[in-house]
């Protein structure tokens, strides 16, 4: 029989997947000795029969928590809803991965008319035990009965304000008892019945609404922006209280082991005196530095010092503690691989390894490659003149600027439709997630550096100020002020999370300067990788950029976009218009040199690497003014009858780009279809390629063009094409006296390329897979339509696990390419083989590619670091060591 429920001795850090990341750490620390009050984990397998009963927890699992709870009873010497010594606990989530402030919290549990009172006899202390009854009926009216916080805060501020006083603790037991008194009111108001006085029924009641929070909003929101599977579930942590509110000597508090901003080897974190758990993260009191509790209880710190690295040597990653002081006993509530700043992350990794206390391959894997994609954005001009208005917390770096919102949905609606908002809040909860995704940045009033707003933006590599107590937001008005100065919604404002600043409009950015620990890291990523990882550059100074930032050539260059240039167009143009071949093969002359230099520039800046040139790819009518704008134009022009000359050329164009029109563009008259029906403009791009390359080698460069045929579906195209290639390439080096290395090779973007791959191999020396296009003719998905009409539906329903167009969709396409590598390498065992569409930097299409044995994959310039470190992950955890290349 299954078993659901385990005492925190009963586990450890490998049930992860049973006991959630919260419950397999309370074990881990509980059997390693740490102060962990005792308690039992119910666990992620008893969430999913829970939703397959019907949303009802099964009489097993019932039984198993009675059963359990009898134990831990014993254990402590407390009994839950004893009138004597009552026994009170906590009801937490823990999802298998961390999902901070997703899902719900329940303390105090076990608390009713008669053990409060007890608790506060056996305290001297009845301010503490109305403190705890009024917090335990705000959370279970909240969580378990859905009773909107904001009404009980609403009455909870009325009550400070009848007293006079500004903060919780300092309300008298008085005012509290009429708090407990008004929200019970509220509780039979809302729901019909009375607060549960029994607490076995609370606790029932409690698990329940925790399985329920594991698809709320919020939830779901989070999983899929962190691509986390829905299907898992949450366990269910039951613990027994400690408490952090009975006094100045007690407190709670959340730390880092190191910085989670800059990566700085100090504890780093906050905490407050006389408060219980969720206050330092719910930004209701601003809390103080960690480093002012050694001035405060030294020996508690040092004790909490000595367990954070105990903790951090045991897992080998910066643990995230929380922790509450009870009469100057230290308790260890949770700890969690800490969330960092992708600064952090690449600091804290590479530390880690110099430090010795884990290997440069656990050091790579310890990065995820999006945050690299962070580094690489802007910081704001250190030259720039800045209206700075205030500044609060530093919470998450970078900088940002955008148009005031108050509302996380506006937020949402705005990001939308395109525009920049930076979304400004008193503080910001876990009902925010849709709109902190949709902002630039966000800046709130209240909150700490392990505020809700931190630990979401730091995680999202967004930029946040936090704490700026000068920001007096009114939500009736829409407006905040600091000090004399009023800004609206809409208004534009700039956040620096780096230092904290709040800066009046826009402010000038500049480009990050990557760091030492940065570039080692990189370097030992190409240690291990083996995926070669090259660069999509259409022109010199793209391809200059992608050599800094690691590329080892050009995976592809897409000659279409040299067509667009002004001194060009009209040359295009004239060759689309050509009624016969000597009107194109004059337009052709005119083209031949300017792609010369084209081509010329960019093998220059890549001596030394290969250089993938895509010939001629989309159809012609894409150089041409649309049919639209056409029309209007010769109708104005004949109703005006001004300028008869004007409308005979106007007529004559728009009768070519109606000639031009196609149905399907995508799947008509491009790619080597424009070779093969008008072979002089592939001819003219193939000695432009040949001739850059003879000048260049004459020059003393090396280069290595690779010529590459688009959308072929067949060998007696790819022979054509080789044909044409070779005899220019053949003649051009005779003509310059000169040798240069060539090859020449496919695209393979259609089915049937992939299917017929080895016979392509026979005349192609390389393929390179276009996935974007590879993906639509698979799925017969157009990709502007799918993504605008119903792409959603299919990822909201399950029907596809990911966005295909983002990540290798690996049934269908990722089938077809196993089948071109397989077909190919067997007629040609030395063919190259990668990837140049967008998936070649997103990491889990790098990690495909390296299992199916690609040589290369392409991507943009700046997503350069990101595959190099997912290549070596790749590498790393298939359990592969290539060594130093």
């Amino acid at each position: 029989m299954k078993k659901f429920v385990y005492l925190f001795d009963q586990g450890n850090a490998d049930m992860r997947s049973l006991l959630g990341g919260k419950g397999a750490n309370l074990a881990e620390m509980t059997n390693i000795g740490l102060p962990v009050p005792p308690g039992m984990t119910i666990t992620t397998a008893a969430c999913k029969e829970y939703y397959e009963n019907g949303k009802k927890l099964p009489s097993q699992i019932i039984e198993e928590v009675r059963e359990n709870l009898a134990h831990l009873e014993k254990t402590i010497g407390k009994k839950l809803g004893d009138v004597t010594n009552p026994l009170l606990v906590s009801v937490r989530s823990g999802a298998v991965f961390s999902m901070p402030g997703m899902m719900d919290t329940i303390l105090n549990l076990g608390l009713n008319e008669k053990t409060v009172q007890v608790v506060a006899k056996s305290t001297n202390n009845l301010v503490f035990a109305y403190d705890s009854y009024r917090r335990f009926i705000q959370m279970f009216g909240d969580v378990v009965l859905e009773i909107h916080k904001y009404e009980f805060e609403q009455l909870l501020t009325q009550h400070k304000k009848k007293q006079g006083v500004t903060f919780d603790q300092e309300m008298s037991a008085d005012t509290l008892r009429a708090v407990i008194d008004s929200y019970k009111e509220l509780v039979l108001e809302k729901t019909g019945t009375a607060f549960p006085e029994d607490p076995m029924e609370q606790l029932f009641l409690s698990i329940e609404a925790v399985f329920r929070s594991w698809n709320n909003e919020r939830a779901f929101i989070y999983r899929n922006l962190n691509k986390i599977d829905h299907d898992l579930g949450t366990a269910v942590n039951i613990q027994s209280m400690v408490f952090g509110n009975m006094g100045n000597d007690c407190g709670t508090g959340v730390a880092f082991t190191r910085n989670p901003s800059n990566g700085e080897n100090l504890l780093y974190g906050e905490y407050l005196t006389n408060a219980q758990g969720e206050d330092v993260v719910a930004g209701i009191r601003t809390p103080q530095p960690i480093a002012k509790l050694e001035a405060e209880m030294p020996q508690v710190y040092a004790q909490f010092a000595k367990t954070a690295k105990i903790l951090e040597k045991h897992y080998k990653n910066v643990q995230d503690i929380e922790f509450t002081i009870e009469k100057g006993t230290l308790y260890i509530l949770q700890t969690r691989n800490g969330k960092r700043t992708a600064q952090a992350s690449i600091k804290i990794a590479h530390d880690l390894a110099a430090e010795g206390l884990i290997s440069k391959q656990e050091a790579l894997l310890l990065i995820e490659p999006g945050q690299l994609d962070q580094l690489l954005h802007r910081q704001i001009d250190p030259n720039a003149k800045l209206d700075i208005m205030a500044t609060g917390l530093p919470a998450s770096p970078g900088a940002a600027s955008g148009a005031v919102v108050f509302d996380a949905n506006h937020a949402e609606e705005l990001g939308k439709k395109g525009q920049k908002v930076m979304l400004v809040r008193t503080e910001t909860t876990p009902d925010d997630i849709h709109g902190i995704i949709a902002a630039q940045g966000i800046l709130t009033s209240r909150g700490g550096m392990t505020s809700h707003a931190a630990v979401v933006a730091r995680g999202m590599g967004k930029p946040c100020v936090c704490g700026c107590e000068a920001v007096k937001i009114n939500y009736h008005t829409k407006t905040f002020t600091i000090g004399e100065t009023i800004i609206k919604e809409g208004d534009l404002i700039s956040i620096d999370g780096a230092t904290g600043r709040v800066i009046a409009g826009v402010v000038p950015m500049k480009d990050p300067e990557l760091s030492t620990e940065y570039l080692t890291l990189l370097h030992w990523a190409d240690e291990y990788k083996k995926l070669e990882v090259r660069a999509n550059a259409d022109n010199p100074t793209d391809a200059q950029k992608a050599l800094e930032f690691g590329a080892k050539g050009i995976g592809l260059t897409r000659t279409e976009h040299m067509f667009m240039g002004q001194d060009r167009l009209p040359h295009v143009q004239q060759m689309i218009l050509a009624e016969n071949f000597e009107e194109r093969q004059t337009a052709l002359t005119h083209l031949l040199p300017m792609q010369e230099e084209d081509f010329y520039g960019i093998l220059k800046v890549m001596t030394g690497y290969p250089v993938c040139i895509r010939l001629l790819d989309p159809p012609l009518h894409e150089f041409l003014p649309s049919m639209n704008e056409l029309l209007i134009e010769t109708t104005t022009l004949q109703i005006t009858q001004e300028n008869m000359t004007l409308l005979a050329q106007k007529e004559a164009l728009l009768r070519k780009v109606r000639a031009l029109h196609e149905s399907n563009p995508m799947l008509g008259h491009r790619g080597c279809r424009l070779g093969i029906t008008f072979p002089e403009i592939y001819e003219m791009q193939i000695q432009a390629i040949c001739n850059a390359a003879a000048r260049l080698t004459t020059e003393g460069y090396k280069v290595l063009p690779e010529i590459e045929i688009p959308l072929t579906i067949g060998s007696a195209e790819m022979n054509f094409f080789k044909e044409k290639i070779d005899k220019i390439a053949k003649d051009t080096m005779e003509k310059y006296k000169v040798s240069f290395h060539y090859t020449s090779g496919t695209m393979i973007e259609l089915p049937r390329a992939a299917l017929l791959a080895g016979e392509l191999a026979e005349a192609a020396e390389f393929f390179s897979f276009g996935t974007n296009d590879l993906t639509q003719t698979c799925l017969g998905f157009s990709r502007d339509d799918a993504e605008g009409k119903f792409l959603n539906d299919y990822l909201d329903m399950k029907l596809l696990p990911d966005n295909p167009f983002i990540t290798i969709d690996r049934k269908g396409v990722g089938k077809l390419m196993e089948i071109a590598v397989e077909s190919g390498r067997k007629t040609r065992p030395d063919i190259l083989i990668g990837i140049c569409g967008e998936h070649g930097g997103e990491a889990r299409s790098i990690e495909f590619c390296h299992q199916i044995g690609l040589d290369f994959v392409s991507c943009s310039p700046y997503r350069v670091p990101i595959a190099r470190l997912a290549a070596a992950q790749a590498a790393i955890s298939k359990g592969e060591n290539y060594g130093t290349k």
